[in-house]
């Protein structure tokens, strides 16, 4: 049983009644977000359904709008399965038969809504938040989605790698060095099951497919003291320790180094740190998945997630999909999507830094990328930025983006601010609807749209927010 102060039994009663209305339908349209964690349950639901014999079809979208809202209501599907999406916006739903398997925070106006017989809607909600649970370390919208696949057939164990990889890529372990609670759960299904091993390693990005010196010369959570983005002082650190770069004729990468080698370099770099909360995030849990290929990018979860999350920020989650259901051919081109990825990523980053975008307020600190930065990445470099030290780690960061319907918004906070009070879901939820638009999330990471020209007024509002709730 994992260690929750939830109700669990309440959790997977409402996953087992979801289930009983999916295996009751003959037909199912399935809505996942595009990030790792929506593909990774968008592609646990579908192959559920497959397994079950239902047709159905699966579409990706970025945000739940207006739009989706009337797909959603309209569709003539028995079941509509959402994932990773659509708690935040239960008020809006009419449709019967729809299945809501998230972990973003929900939409309270709900209730209110279906307080009378005329205006209730079988709605199958599971959400860690409705039963006492954390839905940002606690498990995931894959996770949740998993729980139900597990509830329709205990042969969908086998699917519990996906479920942790889409936990990974929402950063789920960040906070202890692995996972807790219901993720812990699923970390031992998954490696009962034969598709995960762990291990107690450096967290870093890159143990398979980066070389030894962009190991740790890209290395920014936590920043290597005199060898983050210095590639020569990555040579000599590894020289030192008698540590080859190269075998065979081809670069090496962590983890084709030896336990001893490896176990020196370790050492090393958590004496170099010194500070324990910067030790703690630089070594604990990683997670192997040994049917895959060394070196494929598939073999360690963060590298398999950081696939998945580059398909989706450039449209193309269907390939993330394929990969998950077991498409080998489909790396090929998600290899194109994760290459562009690191290449906008890296130039919006020196965007911000070149352009000295960041500003400071009392509570806050911000950034306004305009239409510098694609709005499916500018979470990312908001969160990459934090973690820099271009910015304060003890102040949340509001990065602003131009997109289609009005300006995209992303926050992110270091754990510690959450801690002491802040929650950032409440914080975008409660600013943009002041301003007429919409948001929400989580307490570390949310999100929202706005009109263009309430930038300023949203962020007044927003540092009203969160100084009522930090002090």
């Amino acid at each position: 049983m994992p260690v929750t102060s939830g109700d669990l039994r309440s959790f997977e009663y409402a996953a087992g009644r979801a289930a009983e209305a999916i295996a009751s339908a003959k037909s199912a349209l399935v809505i996942s977000h595009i990030d790792a964690d929506g593909i990774a349950a968008g592609s646990i639901a579908s192959l559920a359904l497959g397994r079950l014999g239902i047709g159905h079809s699966v579409i990706f979208e970025k945000k739940i709008t207006e739009e989706v809202v009337n797909k959603i209501n309209s569709s003539t599907e028995d079941i509509v399965w959402v994932c990773d999406l659509g708690s935040g916006y239960l008020s809006e739903f009419r449709k019967d038969g729809l299945v809501i398997t998230d972990h973003h925070v929900p939409d309270t106006r709900s209730k209110r809504r279906q307080a009378t017989l005329d205006d209730f809607s079988a709605v199958y909600h599971v959400n860690p938040h409705c039963f006492g649970m954390d839905g940002s370390i606690e498990i995931s919208g894959s996770g949740s989605t998993y729980m139900v696949a597990k509830k329709l057939d205990p042969r969908n164990i086998d699917m519990a790698y996906l479920a942790l990889i889409g936990a990974v890529g929402d950063f789920q372990d960040s906070r202890e060095s692995g996972m807790i609670s219901l993720n812990r759960t699923i970390v031992d299904e998954a490696v009962r099951a034969g598709d995960i091993v762990t291990e107690k390693d450096l967290r870093l990005f890159g143990r398979e497919t980066r070389n030894l010196v962009q190991f740790l010369q890209y290395s920014s959570d936590p920043e290597l003291p005199g060898l983050s983005n210095s590639g020569q002082s990555c040579v000599k650190f590894f020289s030192q320790l008698g540590i080859d770069l190269n075998f065979g004729g081809r670069p090496r990468s962590w983890n084709d180094l030896t336990p001893p080698e490896k176990k020196r370099a370790t050492e090393k770099l958590l004496k170099m740190l010194g500070n324990p909360t910067d030790a703690k995030h630089l070594y604990g849990e990683v997670y192997t998945l040994p049917r895959f290929e060394p070196g494929s990018g598939l073999r360690d979860a963060k590298e398999f997630a950081t696939i998945l999350n580059s398909c989706g920020r450039y449209e193309d989650a269907e390939t993330g999909m394929r990969i998950c259901c077991g498409d080998r051919t489909a790396l090929e081109d998600a290899e194109r999507n994760r290459t562009e990825h690191r290449r906008n990523i890296s130039a919006a980053i020196s965007y911000v830094k070149d352009n000295h975008l960041i500003r400071e307020s009392r509570f806050v600190q911000y950034f306004d990328a305009g239409d510098q930065i694609k709005e499916t990445v500018v979470g990312i470099v908001a969160g990459m930025m934090l973690n820099s030290d271009g910015c304060k780690k003890w102040l949340p960061i509001i990065a602003f983006a131009d997109a289609e319907d009005g300006v995209k918004v992303s926050a992110r906070a270091d754990r510690a601010l959450v801690d002491r009070g802040l929650n950032l879901s409440a914080v975008m939820k409660k600013a943009a609807e002041l301003v007429g638009g919409f948001g929400g999330g989580h307490s570390v990471a949310a999100g929202a749209t706005i009109p263009p020209e309430k930038k300023e007024e949203f962020l007044e509002i927003v540092e009203d927010l969160v100084s009522c709730q930090v002090i």
